[in-house]
């Protein structure tokens, strides 16, 4: 795959995507969004990835949105202009496949809101993260008046986006905006550490468990159960359930094939 604004390789079942626009501070553009769109669709149904990275770099994640593409937009403009982040964000939250994003210096606005389509999320003790929208009159548009508050609670989302205020690394650590923090170095060998693991786990029973976690959050919870019991239910016809129940009882590694 080649794209304007984005890096896409592929190695050992891990796609690792890279924003590169490091003149504009990896800011997220009509562009960006839509070819992060085509990456996570590609990606999506490449039996070869079974998990995905998404990086700014070893300097800064993002920016945020180029406001110099917006400044002049009006309410029509903006209402069909945000679908492209809107298409980029979901794609890559219902990918079924897991994806990290690895988190070096600045996450800001859009930036912050494309971390939070992701499943994990691994942050360089530098790393700064904020939704300053608010300061431009605004809110965040991205997603983030959404995936904010199921990830981290109401009342700490308001705080951050009715204040614009940023937080650091450790702050987003003990919130639960991200789940490791790391010296800025190993921010990528973590993330792929990571993804090495998910990739050894059987990939059928990690996409419907996604599905799941994703799903669910949008049922109640009787309901979230039964699917949840209909999807374990189904796994029983799969290879990988097989091996991986053979390989507990001989006491060996399993052998998914993700069948």
């Amino acid at each position: 795959m080649t794209f304007e604004t984005l890096l896409v390789e592929i190695e050992e079942g891990i796609a690792t995507i890279t924003l590169n626009r490091p003149d504009v501070l990896n800011a997220l553009n009509s562009q960006v969004f839509n070819e992060l769109a085509e990456a996570a669709e590609n990606l999506s149904v490449d039996d070869s990835v079974r998990a995905v990275i998404i990086t700014g770099g070893d300097k800064i994640f993002a920016a945020g949105a180029d406001i110099k593409e917006m400044v002049l937009l009006g309410a029509v403009d903006v209402a069909t202009g945000l679908r492209p982040s809107k298409i980029a964000f979901e794609r890559l939250e219902n990918m079924p496949k897991p994806v990290i994003a690895a988190i070096n210096g600045y996450a800001l606005g859009g930036g912050c809101e494309l971390t939070l389509a992701a499943d994990v999320r691994i942050a360089a003790d530098n790393a700064q993260f904020g939704l300053p929208e608010i300061k431009l009159g605004i809110l965040p548009g991205g997603g983030g008046t959404q995936r904010l508050p199921r990830l981290i609670g109401a009342g700490k989302a308001k705080e951050l986006i009715f204040s614009g205020d940023l937080i650091n690394a450790e702050e987003a650590l003990r919130v639960g905006l991200v789940n490791k923090v790391v010296p800025p170095d190993q921010v990528l060998a973590e993330a792929r550490k990571m993804a090495e693991k998910f990739v050894s786990r059987g990939a059928v029973a990690l996409s419907l468990a996604k599905t799941c976690i994703n799903e669910g959050q949008r049922m109640d919870l009787e309901i979230g159960l039964e699917y949840e019991h209909k999807c374990f239910s189904l796994l029983f016809a799969t290879e990988d359930q097989k091996e991986g129940m053979k390989a507990f009882v001989e006491k060996r590694k399993p052998n998914f094939q993700g069948k």
